[in-house]
């Protein structure tokens, strides 16, 4: 796994190792709203994942997961916060992006 310095030379890295689309979250699933795909928990694997906390402000600490569907034949990232700031989703959503690999 590669250590990154800021959230934007991990995405740079990933789309030049394929990871092209970008996943928003739903409240049991990841979508992306380009090519209409929604995966949900087992249709994914997180292959990597990494967390970027903000130098002054805990509003920019930031997880990025490489998402990986043999599915749907897909990989992308997906952005959220984490901490106080992260998102209400659904329990099996949550145990998979709490449990890469």
């Amino acid at each position: 796994m590669n250590d990154y310095r800021t959230l934007v030379d991990a995405l740079n890295d990933l789309r030049s190792r394929g990871y092209t689309l970008d996943f928003n979250l739903t409240k049991d699933a990841l979508h992306n709203s380009t090519q209409n795909i929604t995966l949900h928990p087992d249709d994914f694997e997180i292959t990597e994942l990494y967390r970027f906390e903000g130098e002054s402000d805990p509003a920019d600490n930031s997880i990025l997961y490489a998402i990986n569907s043999d599915k749907h034949q897909v990989k992308g990232v997906f952005v959220d916060a984490y901490g106080v700031y992260a998102d209400d989703i659904s329990e099996e959503l949550l145990r998979k992006l709490n449990t890469p690999g």
